[in-house]
Order: structure tokens, then C-alpha cells, then sequence
């Protein structure tokens, strides 16, 4: 298994969170504020690269269990 994935999407995900409290707060500056939200959309976009992978995956599983089903079904005919 990939742990490594899976541990690095939640601390994208946890920093992004991180990210979006910050920019609820009225007190940044311009500066600082621009930097997170650059940082928030590249973070946002490698959470969803990585949750399009693993619905390619999740997707390829079903087919194999479905597969699988289906030749259980045929043997006890």
C-alpha cells in the first residue's frame, strides 16, 4: 500500500484548512494573504489529482469485483 500517498494528502488537505483559517483572518496583509492563496490552489489542486486517482483505482477494483461476481454466478449455475 501506498501510505506515503494517503499521509501526504492529509497534510495537504490539514494545510489547506490551515491555510483557509488564516485567510479568514481580517488581520493579514496583502503580501502574506496572496502567498497563501497560491499556496491553497496548489494544494487544492494535488488533493484532487489524488482523489481523481484513487477513484481510477476504486473504479478498476469494482470492475474486478464485479468480474468476479459474475464467474461465481456462471460456476453455480
Amino acid at each position: 500500500m501506498k501510505k506515503k500517498n494517503i499521509n501526504t494528502f492529509e497534510s495537504e488537505l490539514s494545510r489547506l484548512q490551515e491555510i483557509s483559517d488564516l485567510l479568514d483572518n481580517d488581520e493579514l496583509d496583502l503580501e502574506t494573504a496572496m502567498k497563501l492563496y497560491e499556496e491553497g490552489v496548489e494544494l487544492s489542486s494535488s488533493c484532487i489529482q489524488t482523489l481523481k486517482g484513487a477513484e481510477v483505482r476504486i473504479t478498476e477494483i469494482k470492475k474486478k469485483l464485479d468480474k468476479i461476481k459474475t464467474e461465481d454466478e456462471e460456476f453455480l449455475e
